[in-house]
């Protein structure tokens, strides 16, 4: 018989593999793997050899996943029974209104990168770089008129793209 740290090393990735067949959950594979040996430990006397070792892990991984998968059912019952229709509603116009704005914003950043370089860079370094239009125009050689000008420009070619890809 081998020892538990054998079996750990021989058949974790195994029982994690079936857990994951069964599951489709990285997560809760993992913490059911982790489990699993903990079972086979308290066990490992008991254990006959009638079946093969990684047999034997299977079953104790199959039981605990149905445990989960009773405990799963419980907490979505009880989720289920405690849950605001309203609150649902909102959640979804949030979720809703944040996908709109994640689009807008990737629309916005395909707009930047299709300006010329030195507008690019402005935008770039006043939107993300958070820095000032002085800054900007240090870093660039220029003027901070001229920062401000080539960033407004920058911003008012793109709103006017916006649009027009809009009509």
């Amino acid at each position: 018989m081998q020892d538990i740290k054998e079996i750990y090393e021989n058949y974790c990735n195994s029982v994690y593999k079936y857990l994951i067949c069964l599951s489709h959950d990285k997560e809760i594979s993992e913490e059911l793997t982790q489990d699993t040996f903990y079972i086979a430990l308290k066990n490992i006397k008991k254990f006959r050899e009638e079946c093969p070792v990684d047999m034997w892990l299977c079953k104790i991984a199959r039981n605990l996943w149905y445990k989960e998968i009773k405990k799963l059912k419980r907490d979505e019952k009880h989720f289920l029974d405690n849950i605001d229709l309203a609150d649902i509603s909102k959640d979804l116009n949030i979720i809703e209104s944040d996908f709109i704005k994640k689009e807008e914003l990737k629309n916005i950043k395909k707009q930047i990168e299709k300006l010329d370089n030195e507008t690019k860079e402005v935008i770039n370094l006043r939107i993300y770089g958070d820095l000032s239009f002085r800054t900007i125009g240090n870093i660039l050689g220029k003027s901070e008129v001229w920062s401000r000008v080539t960033f407004y420009r920058g911003k008012e070619k793109i709103k006017q793209i916006i649009r027009l890809s809009r009509v």
